[in-house]
């Protein structure tokens, strides 16, 4: 019985050793160092044999899953990579048909840029100022011909005022000498 114990208690560490061991690589090395050797082959436990297959097992589990993992996140982010591009490009848009507004000005429904917009409007103001000074000028002429006008209406109707007053003595004249002389007529007769 002693002898079982021990050898069983062998059995146990050096498979704990073996479980132990971190990589499958060294436990590959491990397995093939502490194997037994029979002629040309090495005899290797079973049950390390059938726990280094589980260890592979698990670690291509483990990295199974880990590459599902990543792929699963690579998609993720190749979708947020996508979205975040697509906004990107809508934003970009968004700037491109703000720059274009700011830089133009809308009047009465059309869209001018603002350097036509400004030499347009110069060129009205200047027009409405030439009109404008064309007017005042025109104005000035008329106000002067007006003035000339009702200047010479009021030396008019004057020198008329003065002719009136002397036709109407001259008249007034007249008669009395018709009547001075229809007295004198009456007179002799």
């Amino acid at each position: 019985m002693a002898v079982l114990f021990i050898t069983t208690n062998i059995f146990s560490q050096s498979t704990k050793k073996f479980i132990d061991t971190g990589s499958v690589k060294n436990q590959f090395e491990y397995l093939v160092d502490e194997s037994n050797n029979y002629q040309d082959y090495k005899v290797v436990k079973a049950a390390w044999l059938l726990k280094l297959k589980s260890n592979v097992i698990d670690s291509l589990s483990a990295s199974e899953k880990k590459i599902s993992d990543n792929l699963n996140i690579l998609s993720s982010q190749k979708k947020r990579i996508d979205s975040l591009q697509t906004k990107f490009e809508e934003s970009e848009i968004v700037i491109s048909n703000l720059m274009s507004e700011k830089e133009s000005i809308s009047l009465f429904g059309i869209q001018f840029e603002k350097s036509v917009f400004k030499t347009l409007f110069f060129f009205i103001v200047v027009f409405l100022i030439s009109v404008l000074l064309f007017f005042i000028t025109k104005f000035k002429q008329s106000n002067s011909i007006t003035i000339k006008s009702k200047l010479a209406l009021k030396q008019v109707e004057e020198e008329f005022e003065t002719y009136r007053i002397k036709a109407l003595e001259r008249e007034q004249k007249a008669m009395r000498r018709l009547q001075d002389e229809l007295n004198k007529n009456k007179k002799d007769s």
